[in-house]
């Protein structure tokens, strides 16, 4: 297949949602299954314009949803400005530990015991469809750094904390396929558990804050505020906290979270308080010019405003809007390729995995989360079922793949994976905007 039918595929593809977008609006689906459905239409089974031999591409598929993932939880972690202290950050760590950790096991246990596969198979399946996505999550997720719903801020949190923490467990299925009598398991707890996710978390989180900080009194020194290149900051620091995760042995999913993080805290000192609104919702770059944001219409106009906070405001703005073009590009593209090569995987055998994992192990493993006082039954029950799957769990799939899965496991972990993140787009695709619709018409914001 040639790059510029490929090509056309994607702009073809882009076309029809802009044009689209006005109807979609109105209707209980994504663009994602929107997506899902024209890859099918383009693929095999459809008309046959388009065809994908995963075996031959696993290499660049592997990378091209690393940065996907990579894209998406940055600017996740952009937008997450409550304190670490808050009590939502409470529920985001039980979702994306004790949680996902439920989730292995419950899909190993199906697996193993279901479907008849090895444990190690099963461990590695697991892990794999363990995390929550980033990237096609985004519906649920926070909307902005003023939305503080627990429901959203939870499972932002948790996608952008459980992408990174799944990877010990997908080490641990490739670890438990190889021939027995090593003694790995003491070194696997000490560097892929607990050194690489503390390594990763703090390395990131001090370079997000530390070069947040440094950039904003380079600015404020220089008067450069207005039209520095913001989107080579945020390519900059993405580049950087990865690869010096990976340097010192930490994982580089949670380095890159973290410095999102760290980033947004350089942009909260400049506030007089954490409650004030964000930067960026104060100072708005249009053009090169300031404009001030409705909700300081009291105060008159920008010059009451510090200088460091409309520093802020500007590269943050310009973050976010770079980072939602990225990661809607991505998403259309990779979610399009899905729908070209579903049928040529598909697995019937998906359809008990993710009735179990959706319907069954999710479920109760938040209902039954040390959360006592902290979530009502309904807001229990959306992170039930908002456990959407996507684009991390292809990056885990592909890095499985090229780091030693024989090529029978490879074939089965590969039609089952894409199998049960189809049914997830499917599923949560269809039924997100009608319950977060009730359930916020519930909560008076309808």
């Amino acid at each position: 297949m040639t790059f510029i039918v490929w090509f056309a595929m994607l702009g073809a593809v882009l076309l029809l949602l802009a044009l689209s977008s006005s109807y979609l609006r109105w209707m209980p689906v994504t663009s994602s299954v929107v997506c899902l459905g024209l890859g099918i239409a383009l693929g095999g089974a459809g008309v046959g314009l388009l065809h994908l031999d995963l075996g031959k591409a696993s290499g660049w598929m592997e990378h091209l949803t690393e940065v996907a993932v990579l894209f998406s939880l940055f600017f996740s972690g952009l937008k997450l400005r409550l304190p670490l202290r808050d009590h939502r950050w409470r529920i985001a760590v039980c979702l994306a530990g004790p949680v996902m950790l439920v989730c292995i096991a419950g899909v190993s246990l199906v697996l193993h015991y279901g479907l008849h596969m090895s444990w190690g198979v099963s461990v590695l399946i697991g892990a794999i469809l363990a995390p929550t996505d980033p990237v096609l999550a985004t519906l649920v997720q926070v909307v902005d750094a003023r939305d503080a719903d627990p429901v959203r801020f939870s499972l932002s949190g948790e996608a952008g904390l459980n992408d990174g923490v799944a990877f010990p467990f997908v080490i641990l299925g490739l670890l438990l396929l190889q021939p027995s009598g090593e003694a790995w398991l003491a070194d696997w707890l000490l560097k892929d558990v607990l050194w690489a996710v503390t390594a990763g978390l703090v390395c990131g989180y001090w370079m997000g804050r530390g070069l947040g900080k440094l950039t904003l009194y380079l600015r404020l020194r220089n008067d450069d505020s207005t039209v520095s290149p913001n989107d080579y900051l945020a390519l900059a620091l993405i580049a950087l906290a990865y690869v010096a995760a990976e340097l010192i042995h930490g994982y580089g999913f949670l380095a890159v979270f973290a410095a999102g993080l760290g980033l947004r805290q350089a942009e909260v000192q400049t506030s007089s308080s954490p409650q004030e609104p964000a930067a960026e919702h104060l100072v708005q770059p249009v053009v090169g010019h300031q404009h001030v944001a409705p909700e300081l219409a009291v105060k008159g106009d920008v010059k009451d405003l510090d200088d460091s906070q409309i520093a802020a405001g500007i590269m943050l703005g310009d973050m976010l809007a770079f980072g939602s073009l990225v990661e809607r590009a991505m998403e259309v593209f990779l979610v399009t390729l899905l729908g070209v090569v579903l049928l040529e995987h598909w697995d019937w055998r998906a359809v008990m995995v993710a009735g179990a994992l959706f319907l069954v192990i999710r479920p109760l493993g938040v209902m039954l989360a040390p959360l006592r006082g902290l979530l009502n039954a309904p807001q229990r029950g959306l992170l039930g079922w908002f456990g959407i799957r996507g684009i991390g769990s292809f990056y885990y799939l592909f890095y499985a793949v090229n780091h030693g899965l024989l090529p029978a496991v490879a074939v089965e972990s590969t039609n089952l994976v894409l199998s049960v993140v189809a049914l997830s787009i499917l599923l949560h695709g269809l039924s997100v905007q009608p319950l977060l619709a009730r359930y916020e018409s519930r909560n008076g914001k309808g």
